[in-house]
C-alpha cells in the first residue's frame, strides 16, 4: 500500500503507518459506543488525511464536534492496549552484531511496557525473529523457520492465547508485501527504525490484523533507549554509535535496508558505555555499518566546516562532509572511562582510516590492536564494478601504513567470490592479495544478488553456482594457509586474555580472546595472583591471564595460564589516563572542536 513507502511531506496529526489485512477479533468486548476495536482501527485508516492535514501551521476555524473527532483520530490506541501485561517474548537472533544490538533496543522497549522475556519458545506469546537480508542463504533461513513457527502457532492448544510472530529487521523492509500480504506467515513487522512502535504493533496484532512499519528515518539513533545487555556472562557487550551506510557498493542491500547515515550524540554513547563500566563489562565493541565514518552534528559547536579526512588513494559517492566530531574524537573518549575495558569497533570501512586514528589505537592500552580491513576483492576491475572507491594499490598502501604504525597489528577482512564479471584472472588477483596481506580471521562468501541494489540494475550475476563455489572454497584454503602462519608466530609469546568461559570441547578447558581477537584454549587450573606470589586463585569468565603459547592452528591458539593480570598492568606505550567524569568528557571534546588552533 501506498501508506507504507516513504511519504513526501511530514504531516501534523500523529498518523502512523498500518496495514490492515484480517476484519476480526473475537476475545475484546464491544465498547459501551457499539463500535468494536476493529472498527475503531479502521475509522481513522481508511478515512485518512484531509487536505487541511496537508496545511501545516494554518489555522482552521473548526466546530466542537469536529475538533473531538479530530482529537479522536490523532490516536489509534489507548495507553491500556500497548501494556504488555507480562506477556512473554522470545527473540532469535540472526546475522550480525548490530542485530544483536537492535534485539537489546527492542526488547528495552518491550520491558518499559511490562512485557516478560523467556528463553523458551514453548512459553512465549510473541515470537520475535530479528533478521539479515545480506544474503539469500540468510534470508532463506528465515523462511524456514517461519514456517516451523506457523505449524506450531497452529498447534498451540485453544485454552492458551494466540501466539503472535513478528519479523524485525533487514528483512521486514526488504520483504514486506511477500512476508504479509503472499506468504502470510507473520502477524507485524517492524524495521530497523521502527522498534519504539512495537508496542502499538504489538496492540494491533492482539487486535486481530496485520500490523507494519518498515519507514526509513533520516534521524533515528535510539540514544535515549538505554539497550538491555544479554552477552554471555555480563563481561562484553556491543555499543551501537552510528547507523546506516552512505558509500552504496554496487553488492550491498544495507543502504536500502538500514537507511542514510547519521550518528548518535557522543554523550549517549559515553553515558553507555560507563554505565557497563559500572556493571564490570570487561570489552565493549562499538558498533556501526561503517563505525569509522561517525560524525556528531548533534550540537552547533560541533558543527565546523572542516572535511573528513580518507585514507590517502580513496574516495567516495557522496561529497566531503564537513564538520562534526570525527571516530577519532569518539574512540578517544571512550577509551579513557575504564583503562580495564577493552574497546574494539566493527564493522568499518578503509576509506575512514586517517592516521590520527591508527596512532590512537597504536597509544591507548585498552583499544585493541586488531583491524577489520574489508576488502571485498583484489582486483581492480571488481572494485570499480563494486564501487568501493580504491585500488588493490591503494588497499595495499593503506596496509603497509597500518603495520608501520601498529607494528603488532591483526587483521581481519571481507572477501566475496564470483561478483558480476569476475574472471579467472581477477580471481587469482584476489588469492595473491591475501597471501600478501597475512589476515588472521576471514569472513568469505560467494556471491549472492539482492535486489534494489545497483548490482542489480546495472550488472549481470554472470558466474555460474557451481564457479563460486569452486572460488570461494581456493580463497577460503588460501586464508586458513596464512593464518596458520600468522598464528604459528605467537608461539612462545605470552599473550594477555579475557576469559569468555569454559571451552565448548571440554569443560576442563576454559577459553578467551587475545588482544587481537584470536581465540585461546588453556587448562582450567589456579594461577597465581600476583608476578612471584604463592598465592593462587582460580579463573573465571571476565578475568584477565597471562597465557604463554605453546601450539597454534588456522583458528586457534593453545596454551598455559600463567597469573591472573589486566590491563593497567600490561600497558602499551602511552600511560591511560585516569577515568574522567563523563561531563568532562563532552567539555573537552567542545573545546577541541571550537578551538583547533590550540592542537
Amino acid at each position: 500500500m501506498e501508506y507504507l513507502r516513504k511519504p513526501m511531506m511530514t504531516l501534523p496529526h500523529l498518523w502512523k503507518p498500518l496495514m490492515c489485512v484480517r476484519h476480526s477479533c473475537s476475545k475484546l468486548a464491544p465498547p459501551r459506543d457499539g463500535k468494536t476495536t476493529v472498527d475503531r482501527f479502521r475509522t481513522p485508516i481508511f478515512r485518512g488525511p484531509s487536505f487541511r492535514d496537508f496545511l501545516k501551521g494554518v489555522s482552521v476555524h473548526k466546530t466542537r464536534a469536529a475538533a473531538e473527532e479530530d482529537s479522536d483520530s490523532r490516536t489509534y490506541l489507548s495507553e491500556d492496549l500497548l501494556v504488555g501485561n507480562s506477556r512473554k517474548v522470545y527473540f532469535e537472533t540472526y546475522g550480525c552484531q548490530m542485530n544483536v544490538n537492535d534485539t537489546e533496543i527492542a526488547w528495552s522497549i518491550l520491558q518499559r511496557k511490562g512485557y516478560l522475556r523467556t528463553v523458551d519458545l514453548r512459553e512465549a506469546d510473541v515470537v520475535l525473529l530479528v533478521t539479515c537480508s545480506i544474503r539469500e542463504k540468510a534470508e532463506q533461513t528465515i523462511w524456514n523457520r517461519l514456517r516451523q513457527l506457523t505449524a506450531m502457532k497452529k498447534r498451540r492448544l485453544k485454552s492458551h492465547a494466540p501466539m503472535k510472530i513478528g519479523i524485525l529487521g533487514c528483512m521486514a523492509e526488504r520483504l514486506k508485501t511477500e512476508l504479509l500480504e503472499r506468504e502470510k506467515l507473520v502477524d507485524l513487522l517492524a524495521g530497523p527504525d521502527a522498534y519504539r512502535d512495537l508496542p502499538r504493533l504489538l496492540a494491533v496484532a492482539d487486535g486481530g490484523l496485520q500490523a507494519s512499519n518498515v519507514l526509513l528515518s533520516l534521524e533515528e539513533t535510539y540514544a535515549d533507549v538505554m539497550p538491555v545487555h544479554h552477552a554471555p556472562q555480563g563481561n562484553a557487550a556491543f555499543v551501537s554509535i552510528m547507523r546506516g551506510c552512505d558509500n552504496m557498493c554496487s553488492y550491498c542491500i544495507v543502504p536500502f535496508t538500514r537507511g542514510r547515515e547519521r550518528s548518535r550524540p557522543v554523550h549517549s554513547v559515553l553515558e553507555e558505555v560507563c554505565m557497563l563500566s559500572d556493571q564490570g563489562v570487561k570489552e565493549v565493541t562499538l558498533l556501526g555499518q561503517n563505525v569509522n565514518s561517525y560524525r556528531d552534528t548533534s550540537e552547533e559547536q560541533f558543527c565546523g566546516s572542516d572535511p573528513t579526512k580518507l585514507s590517502p588513494g580513496f574516495n567516495t559517492v557522496y561529497r566531503a562532509k564537513q564538520g562534526g566530531l570525527r571516530f577519532s574524537d569518539l574512540l578517544d573518549r571512550v577509551s579513557r572511562i575504564d583503562p580495564d575495558m577493552r574497546i574494539r569497533f566493527t564493522s568499518p570501512h578503509p576509506k575512514d582510516f586517517p592516521d590520527e586514528v591508527l596512532h590512537l589505537i597504536a597509544e591507548r592500552g585498552n583499544i585493541c590492536n586488531q583491524i577489520h580491513l574489508p576488502a571485498q576483492s583484489g582486483s581492480n576491475e571488481v572494485l570499480k564494478a563494486m564501487r568501493r572507491g580504491y585500488t588493490r594499490e591503494a588497499y595495499l598502501h593503506l596496509v603497509g601504513n597500518i603495520k608501520r604504525i601498529i607494528p603488532d597489528v591483526s587483521l581481519s577482512s571481507d572477501f566475496i567470490s564470483g561478483f558480476c564479471g569476475e574472471t579467472e584472472e581477477d580471481h587469482q588477483q584476489t588469492l595473491s592479495l591475501i597471501r600478501e596481506v597475512g589476515y588472521n580471521v576471514g569472513f568469505l562468501f560467494a556471491y549472492s544478488m539482492r535486489k534494489k541494489t545497483h548490482a542489480a540494475h546495472r550488472l549481470q550475476d554472470d558466474v555460474p553456482p557451481e564457479e563460486k563455489r569452486r572460488r570461494l572454497e581456493e580463497c577460503i584454503t588460501a586464508f586458513r594457509e596464512e593464518a596458520a602462519k600468522v598464528n604459528a608466530a605467537l608461539i612462545g609469546s605470552t599473550q594477555l586474555v579475557l576469559v569468555e568461559g569454559e571451552s565448548k570441547r571440554s569443560a576442563k578447558d576454559l577459553c578467551g580472546r587475545t588482544e587481537g581477537n584470536m581465540k585461546v584454549i588453556f587448562p582450567k587450573e589456579d594461577v597465581a595472583v600476583q608476578p612471584s606470589a604463592l598465592d593462587t586463585a582460580s579463573v573465571h569468565a571476565g578475568d584477565y591471564v597471562l597465557v604463554k603459547i605453546l601450539s597454534s592452528s588456522s583458528q586457534s591458539l593453545r596454551g598455559r595460564a600463567l597469573r591472573h593480570s589486566s590491563l593497567s598492568d600490561t600497558p602499551k606505550d602511552c600511560k591511560l589516563l585516569p577515568r574522567p567524569r563523563l561531563a568532562d568528557l563532552v567539555t573537552s571534546e567542545a573545546t577541541r572542536t571550537l578551538a583547533p588552533s590550540l592542537q
